[in-house]
């Protein structure tokens, strides 16, 4: 059984669906298939930045109201606590001086609920055809475009596309007949582990995610998310090459903070697990190669988008959503689905990200050193122009690089008397 369409996304989590729903805001037909049946889990730290809601606005004008409306799905955050290698604690608002009355600048919710929610928005969404529980088993080259040999309910199909919009994670195939490989390089690649709880204390009352920069992790990191509900997301992640070399179960590290920690346990004495540890595996964007090619685009992990330094990939997967379908539109309007032309959407994602994971990367870097993370969160709490300064990094990529430059450092270290925003710091 062949069917033929012009475009085709393979995989509906937040990238693949966030495709699909700027193709039908494009009037433009295609296929959307997953290997899951929604509603599925992935393991994740559940975090939803304001990224995630810059880019959805526009095909869900309301989104952001709509979350609220939702408090059992969405839970509202305002800020991260940062919490040093020495125990000290930053809290540092998404926003200067914002308050729990003001909209929310991200939530936190599970990719169990938000997940569906959203391909729930696709599938409802004109020029969808949507096909679950359909697996992508091997890709070939035929007649200018690409056929696809799925199994559907155990059924096998095949399937011929003009562009087929690869959003089918960090094992994805379609990258595979990309690059010609399955391998990835370590040191762009992160391991973590999560683990639900119910009944953690001694969260921010304005719902701050946490991340603990525990000497033992380095340059990894600790979290605990609070959640709708009542439960929280724990988790740790390091990077793949660290975890090598260390010879770390990341599972037992976790086990022990939270078992052993002289402040963390205090938090988890009424905490309960809700389900297993689960690992997986992040590929992070220190090194993003080619992402497109002959009738093909990469998007979110697919395309190793994962900010290196936060760890957070939902943004930049529905960011890339958005932009492979408006290189989509690009190829259809043109008939050109060649890799030349469709390279403008490697250009789009370099324009948007490039920067930012770059700095990211080299913020990743610092965090191997215990007492510069100490330095920075001491003067910080010291300092509320200077706390004030770290908060706005979060919208502002140009003043988020000024963390990288080794200036920036040697004018915080003498004194107060450097005025960090007059500086151009």
């Amino acid at each position: 059984m062949t069917q033929e369409y012009k475009v085709v996304i393979c995989g509906a989590g937040p990238a693949g669906a966030s495709a699909s729903l700027f193709l039908s805001k494009e009037k433009i037909p295609h296929l959307l298939i997953d290997k899951s049946t929604f509603p599925r889990d992935k393991v994740c730290g559940d975090a939803l930045s304001g990224k995630v809601f810059s880019h959805l606005k526009h095909v869900l004008p309301d989104v952001r109201s709509e979350c609220c409306q939702l408090p059992t799905v969405f839970l509202p955050s305002y800020g991260v606590r940062f919490v040093a290698p020495n125990g000290k604690e930053l809290d540092v608002p998404f926003v200067p001086n914002i308050t729990a009355t003001d909209p929310p600048p991200g939530f936190i919710s599970s990719r169990l609920d938000f997940d569906d929610w959203l391909f729930q928005k696709a599938a409802a969404a004109p020029f969808a055809e949507v096909w679950q529980n359909a697996k992508l088993i091997a890709i070939a080259k035929q007649n200018g475009g690409l056929v696809l040999q799925l199994k559907k309910d155990g059924e096998a199909l095949e399937v011929k596309t003009q562009l087929a919009i690869a959003a089918d994670g960090e094992r994805s195939l379609l990258r595979k007949f990309h690059t010609g490989t399955a391998t990835r390089d370590r040191s762009s690649f992160s391991a973590g582990v999560r683990q639900y709880y119910r009944g953690v204390e001694g969260f921010h009352d304005m719902n701050f995610i946490e991340l603990h920069f525990l000497p033992e992790l380095l340059p990894g990191y600790f979290w605990i998310f609070p959640m709708p509900n009542g439960r929280a997301n724990v988790g740790a992640g390091m990077l793949s090459s660290v975890v090598a070399n260390r010879k770390v179960d990341l599972k037992k590290e976790m086990e022990k903070i939270i078992q052993e920690h002289p402040i963390i346990s205090k938090r988890f004495v009424n905490a309960k697990p809700e389900g297993k540890t689960q690992g997986w595996g992040l590929p992070l964007g220190r090194k993003v190669g080619s992402i497109s090619g002959d009738n093909l685009l990469l998007c979110g992990d697919a395309a190793s988008l994962i900010d290196p330094f936060t760890g957070e990939g939902i943004g930049n997967a529905i960011l890339s959503g958005r932009y492979a379908a408006e290189a989509a539109l690009k190829a259809i309007s043109t008939q050109n689905f060649l890799a030349k032309n469709l390279n403008s959407y490697d250009q789009i994602i370099r324009k948007k990200v490039g920067a930012e994971l770059r700095l990211s990367s080299t913020l990743l870097r610092l965090c191997e050193q215990q007492w510069l993370l100490n330095f920075v969160v001491n003067k910080a709490t010291r300092n509320p122009e200077f706390r004030d300064t770290i908060s706005s990094m979060f919208a502002d990529i140009d003043l988020r690089a000024k963390f990288a430059n080794p200036i920036f450092y040697f004018k915080i270290l003498f004194g107060d008397r450097w005025r960090l925003r007059r500086n151009g710091f």
